[in-house]
């Protein structure tokens, strides 16, 4: 059996096996740039590949997997990319959702909605009213997100109920400021997995970043797979998770 195989193949009470994973999906442009391809290419790739991962930390057993698709300085982008990463939302979208639902993968976006063109805010909509009842795995993608504005927003939120009445200042601590972020009553991710060879977290779940194990690889998005996954979950099983306290 080979090691591409086997990671589909473990067992899903395996407790080695991140809860949560987040994935930072970065290298689409130099991957196609390296292949002398276009741009485009390399996007659509890594599109292409977000299947694949996705399936395989279902059939491991995490339970929540968080994709960094867009944040909110990728509107800086020249117009032409920024057009095609909204047509492979899109697509991805209306072409993968029976599959989720199959796959019993409920679908979550995470982010400011309030930008995107209104047919896709509605296809967002519809993908997530359509996976709700779902509970094999959290699939949640990250669209015009960004970790400042996360934590801005929640401290709206809770100013507003403050000013409302609807809670006392006294009553706000952590946990309770966590419920207003963007994950809610998701458990913060265990491992992060950033692609493209970059050491940044790139303004990415700030709050919730706060014990996760960061790894980093040079492989480009499109050519992470699950041989990939398998390393980095084997490198999380080493970490010693303190949480601040002594070993």
């Amino acid at each position: 059996m080979s090691e591409q195989t086997s990671v589909v193949d473990a067992s899903p009470q395996d407790d080695r096996v991140p809860r949560h994973v987040a994935i930072i999906m970065d290298g689409n442009h130099r991957w196609a740039k390296q292949r002398r391809l276009p741009g485009a290419a390399g996007h659509r790739a890594g599109a292409r590949n977000v299947r694949p991962i996705a399936e395989a930390c279902a059939d491991l057993g995490v339970t929540c997997l968080t994709l960094f698709a867009f944040s909110t300085e990728n509107w800086q982008r020249p117009k032409r990319e920024v057009r095609l990463l909204m047509d492979l939302m899109r697509s991805v979208l209306e072409n993968d959702l029976d599959e989720l639902c199959e796959r019993e993968v409920r679908l979550r976006i995470i982010g400011d909605r309030s930008k995107f063109a209104s047919d896709l805010q509605m296809q967002m909509n519809r993908a997530e009213a359509m996976t709700r009842d779902n509970s094999r795995m959290s699939l949640n993608i990250a669209a015009n997100y960004g970790g400042r504005w996360d934590i801005t927003e929640a401290a709206r939120g809770l100013a507003r109920a403050v000013a409302e009445g609807d809670m006392d200042p006294e009553q706000i601590d952590e946990s309770v400021f966590a419920e207003y972020l963007s994950l809610g009553a998701l458990p913060p991710p265990d491992i992060c997995i950033r692609t493209g060879g970059d050491y940044r977290i790139s303004n990415f779940l700030l709050w919730d970043f706060a014990y996760t194990e960061l790894y980093f690889t040079d492989d480009f998005w499109p050519d992470f797979d699950q041989q990939n996954l398998r390393a980095a979950f084997e490198w999380f099983d080493e970490r010693q998770r303190r949480f601040g306290r002594r070993a």
